[in-house]
């Protein structure tokens, strides 16, 4: 097991079998819609330092979310806001904000982005990777201006798209225990990412390939 991780890390096998995973559910009529949602999650690390080199993994890095400190990865995410399945993923330490990612989550062919607030204000680098897309993302109030109500029940109807992109992560995280890193490292913890995506796309779509097979 351990030899075929390193051939599936050295040769970038992960991101290759996440890629044939998607072209085949493509020709089995789960095409990539005109929708993406954008999300990020935080994979968490051992933060102790009580290991054989007696330090924390120096790649991954510390973030505070909800008034709480994390120490590990995260895992950014571009959702179909049709099927859910998973069409775009990159690996980064935790204190990279979700926004930074955000062309790399876009395959260009979008109508509409759907992001939480993290994601606002972003237009124009939607824009840039996807010219036809508008943006959908929460708003958010700033320091000088409150939501008005309009743009609260906005907010609310975008929920009901952008609210998709949990059930990916959580199969991502429950179902095939992608909530804490297994390996040093953010190279080899992208890998495993890859791989869990593709699973867990084929997870998703597990009703539709069987109803296709006529089984």
């Amino acid at each position: 097991m351990c030899k075929f991780r390193h051939l599936l890390e050295e040769h970038g096998l992960g991101r290759r079998l996440f890629e044939e995973v998607g072209r085949y559910l493509q020709s089995q009529g789960l095409k990539v819609s005109s929708g993406t949602i954008v999300d990020a999650t935080i994979i968490s690390a051992p933060s102790s330092t009580k290991n054989a080199s007696g330090e924390r993994d120096p790649q991954m890095k510390q973030t505070m979310k909800g008034r709480q400190w994390y120490f590990g990865m995260k895992a950014h995410v571009g959702v179909d806001s049709k099927t859910k399945l998973i069409h775009s993923a990159v690996a980064t330490p935790a204190n990279v904000h979700d926004s930074v990612m955000l062309p790399h989550l876009l395959h260009g062919g979008e109508t509409r982005v759907y992001g939480d607030a993290a994601y606002c204000g972003k237009t124009e680098t939607i824009r840039s990777a996807a010219p036809n897309a508008r943006d959908f993302t929460q708003a958010k109030a700033g320091r000088y201006r409150k939501l008005t109500r309009q743009d609260r029940l906005k907010n609310r109807a975008k929920s009901c798209v952008r609210a998709k992109v949990e059930h990916s992560i959580g199969i991502l995280k429950r179902i095939f225990a992608f909530n804490k890193v297994r390996y040093r490292g953010i190279a080899k913890n992208a890998n495993r990412l890859f791989v869990t995506c593709a699973l867990a796309n084929l997870f998703m779509a597990r009703r539709h390939l069987l109803r296709a097979q006529g089984t």
